[in-house]
């Protein structure tokens, strides 16, 4: 009996070894670069890191990253003056670009569409927008260098709170020696993208790992938004808006949103409008296009995605830049 368990739990081991071994070859494991919060209170990237980010269980998309040493996925470094013309284009994981190599990205595209300007790009994953308008406040020296900076508003959910606080507890957790050790072995971090691991993270968390989670599979059930809730939401949402102004000032002259019409509300829209905050719309142009924007298998936008959106706001900076 002894001889048995051993044998068994020695070819479990090498058939663990052989999986590490076919996952890292093939390179079936994404990197996450480390994060952390820097002495302005911002949430970014450890700086120096590179790598490679990757979607799905069979590589479908595959891209290199680049994190400079401001901290941001980039092809270039920030180093604004007086004397250049520079464009801030700050945002989620949208805006990040893991999803398209970094020598090919938003930024890049808009540097070759127009002559002589530089293009940073300060994305990062789970950003609202009140991330967003603390880290141009914290940066405040930086960006009233920067001639345009353009925010990109997830109207749905980026408007859930009115001020900022650090996410300690996020970093933390994947600072903690449970997600070292999960980013270390490879097989482990491939196992945890595909969710072969849930399971045991419902283990761990004292959920019953045997019961499947419907609630993805019920969004058709769920009662759509009365028209007095979808108010109430805007209401909150432009409240929150005008409170993130005030606490940290919003240039009109050189700041612009960018969105999607179609999934933000007609009457932030007229807000907008109302007190001059300018805003960029891609949704006509997506709209407009034969070919798909988005990744298949993720809701990011894809190349062509990308490029439709380099081209708006190239188009949307050549009538505002100086010739």
């Amino acid at each position: 009996m002894k001889k048995f368990i051993g044998t068994t739990a020695l070819y479990i081991l090498l058939i663990l070894l052989m999986l590490e071994l076919a996952v890292r070859a093939f390179h079936l494991y994404t990197v996450d670069p480390p994060r952390f919060i820097d002495d302005h209170g911002v949430e970014k990237r450890v700086p120096h890191h590179n790598g490679y980010a990757v979607t799905g269980n069979r590589k479908q998309n595959f891209s290199e990253f680049n994190i400079n040493k401001s901290g941001f996925n980039s092809h270039r470094e920030f180093n604004p003056s007086a004397t250049k013309y520079e464009i801030a284009i700050v945002g989620d994981s949208y805006i990040e670009g893991f999803h398209q190599d970094f020598q090919n990205s938003i930024g890049k595209k808009i540097e070759e569409k127009i002559a002589g300007i530089e293009v940073y790009q300060y994305g990062y994953a789970g950003y609202d927008f009140a991330n967003q308008m603390h880290l141009v406040y914290a940066y405040q020296d930086t960006f009233n260098l920067i001639d345009e900076i353009i925010l990109y508003l997830n109207y749905e959910n980026d408007l859930e709170r009115d001020s900022y606080t650090p996410n300690t507890e996020r970093i933390q957790m994947l600072s903690s020696t449970i997600f070292k050790i999960r980013d270390q072995i490879k097989l482990l971090s491939y196992g945890s993208k595909i969710g072969v691991l849930e399971p045991f993270k419902k283990l761990a968390t004292g959920k019953n790992p045997f019961k499947t989670d419907i609630t993805a599979y019920q969004s058709n059930e769920i009662q759509e938004e009365t028209e007095a809730e979808k108010l109430e939401r805007d209401k909150r949402y432009i409240a929150n808006f005008q409170n993130l102004i005030k606490l940290y000032g919003f240039d009109k002259s050189k700041t612009t949103l960018l969105l999607d019409a179609r999934k933000t509300s007609n009457i932030f829209l007229e807000f907008c409008d109302q007190n001059q905050i300018k805003y960029i719309d891609f949704s006509e142009s997506f709209k407009k296009s034969k070919k798909p924007t988005n990744l298949i298998y993720d809701m990011h936008w894809n190349d062509h995605g990308r490029e439709l959106i380099a081209e708006i706001i190239a188009n949307y900076i050549r009538q505002k830049k100086p010739h």
